[in-house]
C-alpha cells in the first residue's frame, strides 16, 4: 500500500495539502506584519507546525461530523469514514492526539497565547457541525482559519493591535470567497441531502457575493500595505492577486464543478503571491 492510500493519511488530507497552504499563507503574512519582517525563528516553527497539526485535526473532525452524509456526495464518497476503513472511535482518537500535539506546541509560548489557543480549538471543533444549523458555516471556517492571526500577534508582540483584527476580517472574507467556490462543487448534492452552505444561501448570486468578499479582502490588504509602509513588490503582488480574483470569477461563471474547484485551488497561488510580495517588501 502506498502512503497516499493509507486511510489515516487520507483522513488527515496529508495527500491533499491545499488546505494546509490556505491556512499557512495568512499565518506567514501575520508573522511578517507583526515583526516588521523579522519573525522569531522559534515562534515561526511553532506556528508552521501548528498549522499542519490543526489542519489535519480539522479534517478528521470534519469527516467525523459528515460520516453519515459523505457517502451520498460524489466528491466525498470515498473518504475513509464513509467507506468504513476507519471507525468513528479511531477518528476521534486521532483527532484528540493531533489536538494534544498542537497544544503541546502552544505551551512553549506565553500564557496569553495559550488562552487564545483554547478559542482556536473551540472554533476548529465547532465548524464541521455548523453546516447542520446555519447557511454560514464558511464564516466559522474563516474564523477558525484566521484565529492564528491574533495568536501570532500576541506571541510576537504581547498585544493584539487594530491591524490584527483588520487582517482577521480580511482573512474571513477570503475564506468566505474561496470556500463558497468549494461549496459550489457540491451544490446539487447538498441541496438533495439538506446540507447548508453559503453556496446554497447565495444561489444564483454566488459570483456576486464572492466578488464582494474578494473586494473587501483586497481592499483591507491594500490598506494594511499602506499602514506597514510596504513597497512596490507588495503592490505588484496585490495587483496580481486582483487579477487572479478576476480569473476566478471567470472560472465560476458557468458553475461547472471542475471549474469551480479549479477556482478554489487557484487561491493557493493568490496567497503565495501575497506572501512573496510581503517578503520582498521587507527584504
Amino acid at each position: 500500500m502506498s502512503w497516499k492510500a493509507n486511510p489515516y493519511i487520507r483522513l488527515m488530507r496529508i495527500d491533499k495539502p491545499i488546505g494546509t497552504f490556505l491556512l499557512l499563507w495568512p499565518t506567514l503574512w501575520t508573522l511578517w506584519f507583526a515583526t516588521n519582517g523579522q519573525p522569531d525563528p522559534f515562534i515561526l516553527i511553532v506556528f508552521v507546525s501548528g498549522v499542519f497539526l490543526m489542519r489535519a485535526a480539522g479534517c478528521v473532525i470534519n469527516d467525523f461530523a459528515d460520516r453519515k452524509v459523505d457517502g451520498k456526495v460524489k466528491r466525498t464518497a470515498h473518504r475513509p469514514l464513509a467507506t468504513g476503513e476507519v471507525t468513528s472511535k479511531q477518528a476521534l482518537l486521532l483527532f484528540f492526539t493531533l489536538i494534544a500535539l498542537a497544544f503541546a506546541l502552544v505551551l512553549t509560548l506565553d500564557w496569553n497565547t495559550i488562552v487564545l489557543s483554547i478559542v482556536a480549538l473551540f472554533l476548529a471543533a465547532l465548524y464541521p457541525f455548523m453546516k447542520r444549523y446555519t447557511h454560514l458555516p464558511q464564516v466559522f471556517l474563516g474564523a477558525a482559519f484566521g484565529w492564528a492571526i491574533p495568536m501570532v500577534y500576541m506571541a510576537s508582540t504581547g498585544d493584539i493591535p487594530f491591524e490584527a483584527w483588520l487582517l482577521f476580517i480580511a482573512n474571513v472574507c477570503w475564506v468566505l470567497a474561496y470556500d463558497t467556490m468549494y461549496a459550489m462543487v457540491d451544490y446539487d448534492d447538498d441541496i438533495k441531502i439538506g446540507v447548508k452552505s453559503t453556496a446554497v444561501l447565495f444561489g444564483k448570486y454566488n459570483a456576486l457575493w464572492i466578488g464582494i468578499f474578494q473586494l473587501i479582502f483586497l481592499s483591507i490588504m491594500f490598506y494594511l500595505g499602506n499602514i506597514y509602509q510596504l513597497g512596490l513588490p507588495y503592490l505588484i503582488a496585490l495587483g496580481l492577486a486582483a487579477a487572479l480574483a478576476i480569473y476566478q470569477q471567470k472560472l465560476i461563471a458557468s458553475w461547472q464543478r471542475d471549474l469551480c474547484f479549479k477556482a478554489f485551488l487557484n487561491n493557493n497561488i493568490l496567497g503565495f503571491i501575497l506572501f512573496i510580495g510581503i517578503l520582498l517588501s521587507y527584504a
